[in-house]
Order: C-alpha cells, then structure tokens, then sequence
C-alpha cells in the first residue's frame, strides 16, 4: 500500500499489525473474509492509501465468538473501542498519535454476504501471512454496487469508490454479473445505465477532491482529479 504522506505510516502500521493477528488467529481466519480497499491496496490492485478494514463474515452464526476474537486482539495492542454496533462486529478504534492526525481506524465485519461472492487464498507478501478473500471479479462488482449502495444506506458518496472503479476498468477486470443483479436486484445493463446517470448527476468535483487528496501522493492527485469522472462514464456505457 503507498503511503501519500510520511504522518500516515502509524496508520498503515495499525492497519497491518490488526490484519496480521487476524490472520495468525485460526477461528477469524476460517470465518472471515478479506475485502475493500484495504484488501485491494495490499494486493496491488489500486494505488491509493486505505484508512479502513473490511471483512465478509461466512458463518452468521458465529458473531458473538468474532466479537470476543477481535475484543481480544484490541485489549492485546491497547486499542480502545470509541465506538461499537449492537448489530455486527463494527468498531471504531482509537489509538494514540500526535494532534491533528488520524487516530481512528475502522473495522467492519459484514454479513450474510452475497451468496456469488468467490474468495480465494491470498498472501500478502508485505505482512507474510494468508487470507482468503475476494477474487477480482467479485472485488469489482461489489466495488460497482457499492456506489450506490453508500449513497441509499448513508446519503453519502465516497470519490474513492470512484477511483477505485476507474482503476479497475483500466487494468482490464471483469466483474461478476451475478453479484450485481443479487445485490440489486436490477439486470446489469440496467444497473450501469442507473450507475452511470447517479455519477453524471451526483458526482461533483468537490466530492472527489475532498476524499482522495489526503489518499493519493500530489502528482497523482493532481493528474486524476479531472479526468476521472468522465472516463468512468466512458467505461459505464
């Protein structure tokens, strides 16, 4: 994962230092699968920093034993929980650093996952250890969907589920159409013609600015910034 700014490398190690205990703890990692852009960043998939961790729950009963599991490992590294769901495993984490930096890590374990969903054992060489998690395709097609999902769930719009998409339209990714019409509920021309006119009318150049700045290094923010919008309804069509 890059790191845009030398004041994010405390971040990115809480990042690492939660997913590696995950993955060194035997019940999450049969039960749990890796997703988001956390994932696809320690993949190599995008080039842009991640703030949070995203993981599919494959058992629905199983949430009170992750629950403990995870409350464990916070206790373990000092992790205070600001923050937690009555519903599912979410959390708010706060940890210390210096004024004005982040110092708030989010994690969220998602559940019943769509039953299209693939997943796959990946090694994540930066941290030597194996996760099962999406595959590509359901990668972006979860990615696609959750364009608009955001918006109807939290009436927000989040630039880097844009700049993610776009990424994965130029690497050549093919999604799953089975996963967009079960989340949906729409056929997929129909789907990307409600995507594509949502971007055209919501999507402003303040939304995309105001998420990924603090994302992606200067030179890489200042030559996506104005073409991302229209490329991605380039791709949709």
């Amino acid at each position: 994962m890059i790191l845009p700014r030398p004041a994010d490398a405390l971040h990115k190690a809480w990042l690492y230092r939660l997913v590696s205990a995950i993955a060194d703890d035997a019940f999450l990692t049969s039960v749990l699968r890796f997703k988001g852009g956390t994932y696809a960043a320690m993949r190599g998939f995008i080039d842009r920093f991640s703030i949070d961790l995203d993981f599919d729950l494959s058992d629905a009963s199983r949430v009170a034993e992750v629950r403990l599991h995870l409350e464990n490992i916070f206790s373990k590294f000092d992790l205070r929980i600001d923050q937690k769901s009555r519903h599912a495993p979410q959390y708010f984490l706060k940890y210390e650093n210096m004024p004005g930096e982040r110092n708030t890590l989010e994690l969220d374990v998602s559940f019943p996952a769509p039953k299209n969903n693939e997943y796959e054992p990946v090694r994540f060489i930066e941290i030597d250890r194996i996760l099962y998690g999406h595959t590509v395709a359901t990668m972006f097609s979860n990615k696609l969907v959750a364009i608009l999902d955001r918006f109807e769930k939290h009436h927000s719009i989040a630039g880097r589920d844009i700049f993610d998409v776009h990424t994965f339209f130029l690497k050549g990714f093919l999604y799953k159409p089975e996963i967009i019409e079960e989340r949906t509920e729409m056929d997929v021309r129909k789907f990307l013609k409600t995507l594509r006119n949502f971007i055209e009318q919501r999507v402003t150049q303040t939304i995309l600015d105001e998420d990924l700045n603090t994302l992606l290094p200067p030179d890489r923010f200042r030559k996506i910034r104005f073409v991302l919008k229209q490329e991605v309804l380039l791709f949709l069509k």
